[in-house]
């Protein structure tokens, strides 16, 4: 292990040292995996070097943001295979419902030291600090859902993709390491801490408060196993042609691995060492887009606190909406016919239909769909608000910095200025004509229309 590496990984968040406790405690939030997990090796690491048990905690909040019956059957379906995994190396798994930070704060009073992964919403961040100020015990963070450490990549937010390549590039090797498994030298099975049993989903999501209006996917299974499985499907059968042609909506042909990215069921360092066959990142369509455009999306997000807002957008940005709200709209959709995919377009139709039914929407219509959201609402300022509430409400990956980042990339973030044009003024445009030039778009639809 690249130790120096690693280091650059963990972060002390509350200064506080190892004290007497029954055990270590790993607080499980946004890598919901046990293998390629940097944060439940270190812990476990520190687990033996203490002679102490290791509990992995996971908190199950009832009011995260914009989260569904949708989002939480597929993340409960990790979680139970999370547990299993636990069980067979002596690691007793605490689910509790509530507050994730301050139920851990209660399981800290009898911790030796704490463990946390990173996640990078403003949610998980106000978790962080609340644990920090709040934890009895030495709150330690190990930061494993990106291969370049976000602070490591940059000390800022950046302007677009051409000016975060080549700083992830130049530190890219370095960072491209997988921990080694720890065999744990006590059980922490035995030891009495309440927990939900995470094995009968259905009579969690019936008695915890969630909006139920969305239903589970229907093509998607949650945990690490079934993203092993679409990896390895997309490896062996369509990562070569994905290279060649791109997120094209006609064919189809994705990884589908950016639900199970979101939950942290898989490595983003496990899947690029698997894909990377040279050292030449940029001349890799499917690793572009893991690594450099969703560290871009963190970047956003951790750095700029208004990424949910159109008072986020770059100032130019903003400034030519702005200056075109008065601009004479053809078409004038409510939200309530955008959500049922009742507008004049039969692509937009499509691609929104593809989310609600089946959680994911193709990369490419996802920005087209933003783009005519803009075009076909009374301003921008509601436009983004109504794309990011379906965006989160539908997209197993939404609530994600690579959803606020896609959303964002519609009304001009990461882009440049464009020529000049009606409601859009410099933000780039886009249309019908367009994807019939770039694509056999019947293949599309005939391609939605198996699906919903």
């Amino acid at each position: 292990m690249n130790n120096t590496a690693f280091n650059n990984r963990v972060k002390n968040l509350n200064n506080k040292k190892v004290k007497a406790g029954d055990f270590v405690l790993y607080w499980m939030q946004s890598s919901h995996r046990v293998e390629n997990n940097w944060a439940l090796t270190y812990a476990a690491n520190q687990a033996n070097k203490a002679n102490l048990p290791l509990v992995v905690f996971f908190g199950l909040s009832q009011d995260f943001p914009d989260a569904n019956y949708r989002h939480y059957w597929f993340m409960l379906e990790g979680l139970k295979e999370v547990a299993a995994e636990l069980k067979k190396n002596k690691t007793k798994f605490v689910v509790k419902v509530g507050s994730p930070a301050k139920i851990l704060v209660e399981l800290s009073k009898d911790a030796a030291l704490v463990v946390v992964d990173k996640a990078y919403l403003k949610t998980n961040l106000g978790w962080y600090k609340y644990a920090a100020e709040n934890c009895e015990a030495g709150l330690i963070q190990v930061e494993d859902n990106v291969v370049v450490p976000v602070e490591e990549a940059s000390s800022k937010e950046e302007y677009s993709a051409a000016t975060l390549r080549p700083k992830i590039l130049s530190k890219l090797n370095y960072f491209l390491e997988l921990p080694t498994a720890v065999a744990l030298n006590r059980s922490s099975l035995n030891l009495e801490i309440d927990t939900i049993n995470i094995d009968e989903l259905e009579d969690i999501l019936s008695t915890i408060k969630v909006d139920k209006t969305v239903d589970k996917s229907p093509f998607f299974r949650g945990g690490t196993s079934q993203a092993n499985k679409n990896l390895e499907d997309f490896y062996q059968n369509d990562f070569v042609e994905y290279e060649k042609t791109g997120n094209n909506p006609e064919n189809g042909l994705n990884s589908n691995l950016s639900p199970y990215l979101h939950f942290g069921q898989i490595s983003p360092i496990y899947v690029a060492l698997k894909m990377l066959r040279t050292n030449q990142l940029e001349k890799h369509r499917f690793l572009e887009q893991l690594i450099i455009r969703r560290e871009l999306a963190i970047n956003f997000v951790y750095y700029n606190n208004k990424y949910d807002s159109f008072s986020g957008l770059p100032n130019w940005a903003q400034k030519n909406l702005t200056e075109h709200l008065d601009d004479k709209r053809e078409f004038v959709y409510s939200l309530n016919e955008f959500e049922e995919g009742s507008t004049h377009d039969k692509y937009w139709n499509a691609a929104q239909k593809e989310m609600v039914k089946t959680g994911k929407m193709n990369g490419y219509m996802r920005m087209y769909w933003g783009k005519k959201i803009i075009e076909w609402t009374k301003t921008p300022m509601e436009a983004f608000e109504w794309a990011l509430y379906l965006n989160n409400k539908y997209e197993l990956d939404g609530r994600d910095p690579n959803g606020y980042t896609g959303v964002a990339w519609c009304f001009g973030k990461h882009d440049r200025p464009w020529s000049k044009r009606s409601i859009f003024g410099n933000v780039r445009y886009m249309n019908d004509k367009g994807l019939e030039r770039k694509f056999e778009m019947k293949k599309y639809l005939d391609r939605v229309k198996l699906l919903v």
